[in-house]
């Protein structure tokens, strides 16, 4: 179902967090689940993923993760702000250690001058830690961009593991 490359992201990912007892929660408007859906295409996930929320409308994303509607309201759904509070937001709504949310726009409409297709945020939180974003720019259509925050969400993912075992 989904690329070689992103499949053995997904297995190197859960197989870190594994390790060091941690869990994983999805919070997702662009990718529509498919970080979770790669995830938990790896056998063994269960251990590691705990849950995943996709929160394609602004509502959603209010009701389900408690960004203030006066934040989209201010940013815009695609921004590092709200990438941020739905991260933030994940980690409080289930039992993860680390968080990691995506909004963007993936295409092919929905662009602006500031905002065009294929602009994606990534933001990961961490329990007791900094949660933060990151910019990207991806280029193709709409599947290309959406793959391609996949293979980003599992990236900062695996940069955001902290050090050390809850074992």
């Amino acid at each position: 179902m989904f690329p070689e490359t992103i499949r053995d992201l997904a297995a190197q990912t859960l197989a870190e967090y594994g390790l060091a007892g941690y869990m994983i929660a999805t919070a997702e408007s662009c990718t529509g689940g498919l970080i979770a859906g790669a995830l938990t295409d790896i056998a063994g996930s269960s251990k590691v993923v705990d849950r995943g929320f996709v929160t394609y409308t602004n509502i959603a994303k209010t009701e389900l993760l408690g960004v203030p509607a006066s934040l989209l309201h201010a940013h815009g759904a695609v921004s590092p702000e709200v990438a941020v509070a739905m991260a933030v937001g994940a980690l409080a709504k289930s039992r993860a250690d680390v968080t990691v949310a995506v909004t963007g726009i993936a295409g092919p409409g929905g662009a602006t001058e500031t905002k065009p297709v294929g602009r994606v945020y990534v933001a990961t939180a961490v329990r007791g830690g900094a949660a933060k974003a990151k910019e990207y720019t991806f280029p193709g259509d709409r599947d290309a961009v959406r793959m391609a925050t996949v293979q980003a969400a599992l990236e900062r993912l695996r940069l955001a593991r902290p050090t050390g075992s809850l074992r």
